[in-house]
């Protein structure tokens, strides 16, 4: 079972309802419960939260999170110090502009307050 057919069946338990056939539970079922709502309204919340984080996974480049190799590094710094700019750097080595400023910080090319991005977002202008 994936996740989106335990969401319907979670989602069906919460309206009252048999999972698949969609016929009224009994009024004493264990499902009309308030603890048991809201346990089955909390894993209805994590699996769209998993289902979020998922997605907004699938919008990231390929090399989020992955250590730089020395290539990497070497073509980082040629590609900077022919002029290159940042994101085109950052595109052509599947990386964020964070990492790739946070690199070339990191290796001394870059000074802080040069940089477009902290922490994450990008610096106010």
């Amino acid at each position: 079972m994936d996740n989106f057919e335990a969401m319907l069946v979670l989602k069906s338990l919460i309206e009252g309802r048999e999972p698949g056939s969609a016929e009224k539970l009994p009024a004493g079922s264990v499902v009309h419960r308030v603890d048991v709502l809201r346990a089955l309204l909390t894993a209805v919340t994590a699996l769209e939260r998993a289902a979020a984080r998922v997605q907004r996974r699938a919008l990231l480049p390929d090399n989020v999170g992955q250590p730089w190799t020395t290539d990497e590094e070497r073509r980082l710094v040629q590609a900077f110090k022919a002029g290159e700019s940042a994101e085109f750097i950052a595109r052509n080595h599947r990386r964020t502009l964070r990492a790739v400023e946070a690199r070339l910080q990191r290796i001394g090319l870059l000074p802080a307050e040069e940089r477009t991005t902290h922490g994450g977002f990008p610096s106010p202008e």
